[in-house]
């Protein structure tokens, strides 16, 4: 590996089941359009058991964004738990092939890989029901201390607050990174992870324990508990020393730090297809560029280039080279 890296993602590893769904189906099932909830395996089996056809494909919210930068031409890794099963293999060959290195040990026991069943809408709206199984045998011990201290950056994702191992390592991981001077950024995921964490995630911002937060409108509003824009975008800026990055959908990107704060247009797309892993995706664009010491505006056009990619096709990893995709639009040299 080299002396440093770009971009140590930690978070749930997850293989992806997609299948298109109408609106009525999603209220048949008893579900919230558009959230991610919790399953256990018996509730798994019967959503599984309502969809139609299905796409496979590796997921997990920080993989796809370290996958996503991969792309891009990032030194990245990966930390995630998986079982030595099928689900579990296929994920390990998949995020390697996209040039992320990945070397948490296989759970040889307990709970079976993580799976996401993801009800896609025809406006491309994703509705996800995780079941976590192996990810919650995640802990420190899983933190490789050399390894956190030369990444530029460490990302973690929200969704790492459920299981209370993870929580841990993500705890673990941000003070070994802190300590070597490095940069902590948290993806705060769900506007309803948001609802159940959000003392906890203030206490991260507060604390200092995070230096960067990527949040999309709803989760940004969760957050400071106010659905107007402009009053959470004040609250967010008057948190000293954070960077806050905040996705609006077609309305493109405000990036705030203090007093400072910069928008970017959203990238225009022929189709949205399936917005799973649009967030990540953005994340993964704008750390490509943060880390080459970009101007925050062009790490941001990098973002919403690589969020646009995502959407115009099923599954959360690029089917595109980024990098040649950026160069192809002027973001990369």
């Amino acid at each position: 590996m080299a002396e440093t890296i770009d971009v140590l993602g930690i978070g749930n590893a997850i293989v992806d089941t997609l299948s298109p769904a109408q609106d009525d189906a999603l209220v048949r099932a008893g579900l919230h359009k558009g959230a991610m909830q919790l399953v256990d395996e018996a509730r798994a089996a019967e959503l599984y058991a309502a969809m139609g056809p299905t796409t496979i494909a590796s997921g997990g919210s920080a993989a796809n964004t370290m996958a996503g930068l991969a792309s891009l031409g990032a030194r990245t890794a990966f930390v995630g738990k998986v079982k030595d099963d099928e689900a579990g293999r296929e994920f390990a060959h998949d995020i390697r092939k996209a040039g992320v290195s990945f070397d948490t040990p296989f759970a040889a026991d307990g709970a079976a890989t993580a799976r996401c069943l993801i009800f896609v809408t025809p406006d491309g709206q994703r509705t996800m029901n995780t079941f976590l199984g192996a990810c919650q045998a995640l802990g420190p011990q899983d933190i490789d201390e050399n390894l956190a201290a030369k990444a530029k950056v460490l990302y973690m994702e929200g969704y790492l607050w459920d299981p209370p191992g993870a929580k841990a390592a993500f705890l673990e991981a941000a003070k070994i990174s802190r300590a070597h001077g490095r940069k902590v950024a948290l993806s705060l995921s769900d506007a309803f992870c948001v609802d159940r964490y959000r003392d906890e995630f203030l206490g991260l911002i507060r604390d200092h324990v995070v230096d960067i937060v990527f949040a999309n409108e709803s989760e940004l509003h969760s957050l400071y508990q106010t659905a107007d824009f402009d009053t959470a975008l004040k609250a967010l800026q008057a948190e000293k020393d954070l960077l806050g990055v905040v996705t609006r959908s077609a309305q493109g990107v405000v990036v705030a730090q203090g007093a400072s704060v910069v928008s970017a247009p959203a990238f225009p797309v022929e189709e949205v297809v399936d917005t799973t892993g649009a967030g990540d995706l953005f994340a993964a664009g704008f750390l490509a560029g943060y880390t080459r010491d970009m101007s925050h505006a062009r790490s941001a056009a990098l973002g919403a280039l690589a969020a646009a990619e995502i959407i115009s096709h099923y599954g959360a990893r690029p089917l595109k080279d980024l990098a040649q995709l950026a160069r192809d639009n002027g973001l990369l040299g």
